[in-house]
Parts: C-alpha cells; sequence; structure tokens
C-alpha cells in the first residue's frame, strides 16, 4: 500500500484497520482488549476505526502484546555523526529553520 500519497485521515483508517486485523487474528475481542488494556471497549472501537490518542495505541499494543511493533513503525532515530561534531556532543533540542529549509519544506507540501 502506498502511504505517501494517501491523506492524513486515510492512513490513521488504514492503521485502525490494521488494529483490528491483529486483534482479530490474536483471536481477541474488543472487550478482552479493553480490559487487557485498562480502557473501556469504546476506546478500542474508536481506535479501530483510527481515531486514537497516542497513548491509549500504546495501551492496545501493551495489551495485545504487540508494543514491540513500535520499532518497526518508528525505529530509533540516531543522530548523524556529523550533527554529533557540530553541537559538540551535546543533545540537539530543536530543529533549525534556514532559508534553504524553508522553501524545500514550501516545496514538499502535500497536495491534500
Amino acid at each position: 500500500m502506498d502511504l505517501k500519497n494517501m491523506s492524513p485521515a486515510a492512513i490513521a483508517d488504514e492503521l485502525g484497520n490494521r488494529l483490528k486485523q491483529a486483534r482479530l487474528n490474536a483471536d481477541l475481542t474488543q472487550t478482552e482488549v479493553a480490559s487487557r488494556s485498562g480502557l473501556n471497549r469504546r476506546t478500542i472501537l474508536n481506535a479501530e476505526k483510527g481515531k486514537v490518542h497516542l497513548e491509549n495505541l500504546v495501551a492496545i499494543l501493551v495489551a495485545m502484546d504487540m508494543v514491540e511493533q513500535l520499532n518497526m513503525f518508528l525505529p530509533v532515530q540516531e543522530i548523524s555523526p556529523i550533527q554529533l561534531a557540530k553541537l559538540k556532543g551535546q543533545k540537539r533540542q530543536r530543529a533549525s529553520r534556514s532559508k534553504n529549509r524553508r522553501a524545500q519544506i514550501k516545496e514538499d507540501k502535500p497536495s491534500w
């Protein structure tokens, strides 16, 4: 599936569908996931529709024993050696906004 050409709402719907399929594959009901995660069934239902708060999504993944999937979803981002040299060993706190970077962002804006 080409997520790059999808709107954020469509991507959220797709993630909800995947979450639902994972629950069904694990042979769990929404009520069982709700009980394990400490959430209510309505929250699980909304998550499967792509409408969920990040903390609740993590609780659902923990309840379904799928929290390790987060490493594939969003891998740990290592600092590049060049950035590390520029920062002289300090941790980067914020992104910079150079004129070239702003122009590139405007060009890369999605069409949705």
